[in-house]
């Protein structure tokens, strides 16, 4: 069994990521990193030289290329559910965990970010507060129709997010309670 943390950018999944599967004694993989390790390139460089579908591809490849994988929390990027070949990968993968935030919020994270413009592609013409808010209103309803559980990231700490989600999934573990 694994864990997927889904949501927008700036929503805490790479951060808390990290802090859950320390908490569990598990590993964690940042899908975005294994995608950028294994092209040797950016995301911003990938979008360029590939556009968008091209790195979609990638994503879908990654995902799938984990479906053995184990006791990991896996971050995914925020765009990775918009594809039905992707979301079906991250349904087998494990639990996926929503990371909520309203964009405002997640503009003000990701605009603090100093390798946010370096590493990730404005989306829409201008990105800013109006690309998070729009982007982030057509990816709701696949987040939501994925998730096993949602949690909010706005005011609690990392630390905090991690041991709600560890919480939730030791009393949801039915796959520990049944051996």
């Amino acid at each position: 069994m694994n864990l997927v943390l889904v949501g927008y950018r700036g929503s805490g999944k790479s951060t808390v990521g990290e802090i859950l599967a320390r908490r569990m004694g598990w590993r964690f993989l940042d899908l975005d990193a294994v995608i950028v390790e294994r092209a040797g390139q950016s995301i911003a460089q990938l979008f360029a030289t590939e556009g968008e579908a091209g790195f979609r591809r990638r994503e879908k490849e990654a995902c799938e290329s984990l479906r053995k994988a184990k006791n990991h929390v896996v971050a995914l990027g925020g765009g990775a559910l918009e594809d039905p070949e992707t979301r079906l990968a991250a349904k087998r993968l494990g639990k996926i965990v929503w990371l909520r935030a309203p964009a405002a919020i997640l503009w003000s994270r990701i605009s603090r970010d100093p390798s946010s413009p370096r590493n990730r592609p404005d989306l829409t013409p201008g990105g800013g507060l109006a690309e998070v808010e729009t982007t982030l209103k057509l990816r709701e309803a696949n987040y939501g129709a994925m998730a096993a559980h949602q949690v909010d990231t706005i005011s609690d700490s990392p630390e905090q997010v991690a041991e709600a989600i560890e919480l939730w999934f030791r009393a949801n573990d039915t796959e520990q309670t049944e051996a």
